[in-house]
């Protein structure tokens, strides 16, 4: 039997999150090292792992990857997750590349001073609403199917699906005007293997707290 990927990452969200929710939606079990001090960090770049110097990193398939999209298009692709054709992989690169620019928002709000937080996550709410989302409605009622891309699940999915409940965590109403979204949020919830991963004890990783960026920001020294 082949090993299971292992992840390598802070215990948190970040770039990593994007990854551990491909691999449940998948079905596929994974495990983690948590990064928690600078000496493991700088133990990773010693052995020579972290080719740019940076995380996340997966160890997969015997191979070493850094790079989130680069992990996260070659999961996609194993898994079956990655469309039929060039044309269908060209809309799912799209669609995703549109919802990790969100998710980037959120993630280095976190970091952002508290009292300008409010101020960050109000703005990100609103981008959500006026640009981010009205995209993916007209894309659902264009498109007319269950899913973004063709008839069946893929990564584009996924990661929407991961988005809109980010956005959801900062103002819970947020789709009350998106009736597609919301629909195709309760749809793609109920899929057994993403249904497990939401259920409380999964792998999934909780929003962003103090403990979390006070690890990072002694790890990566910033």
């Amino acid at each position: 039997m082949a090993p299971k990927p292992k992840l390598y990452y802070f215990c948190g969200r970040g770039r990593m999150e994007s990854i551990r929710w491909l691999l449940a939606a998948a079905g596929v079990e994974f495990e983690e090292e948590f990064i928690e001090t600078r000496e493991q960090y700088e133990k990773l770049k010693k052995d020579g792992l972290l080719i740019f110097g940076q995380v996340p990193l997966v160890e997969i398939d015997g191979m070493v990857l850094t790079q989130t999209r680069a992990i996260l298009s070659y999961m996609a692709a194993k898994y079956s997750l990655y469309g039929k054709d060039l044309k269908e992989r060209a809309r799912i690169d799209m669609y995703t590349d549109g919802t990790l620019d969100l998710m980037m928002m959120i993630a280095v709000a976190a970091f952002k001073p508290p009292e300008t937080k409010d101020e960050e996550y109000a703005f990100i709410v609103r981008k959500a609403k006026t640009c981010y989302f009205p995209a993916f409605e007209k894309i659902l009622k264009d498109h007319g199917e269950d899913f973004l891309v063709g008839n069946t699940l893929s990564w584009a999915d996924i990661q929407l699906i991961e988005a809109i409940m980010m956005i959801e965590e900062l103002s819970a109403p947020v789709l009350s005007d998106f009736p597609l979204l919301k629909a195709f949020k309760t749809r793609i919830s109920e899929i057994p293997t993403i249904k497990k991963f939401l259920q409380p004890g999964s792998q999934r990783k909780p929003p962003p707290d103090s403990h979390y960026v006070a690890v990072i920001r002694d790890v990566l020294q910033f």
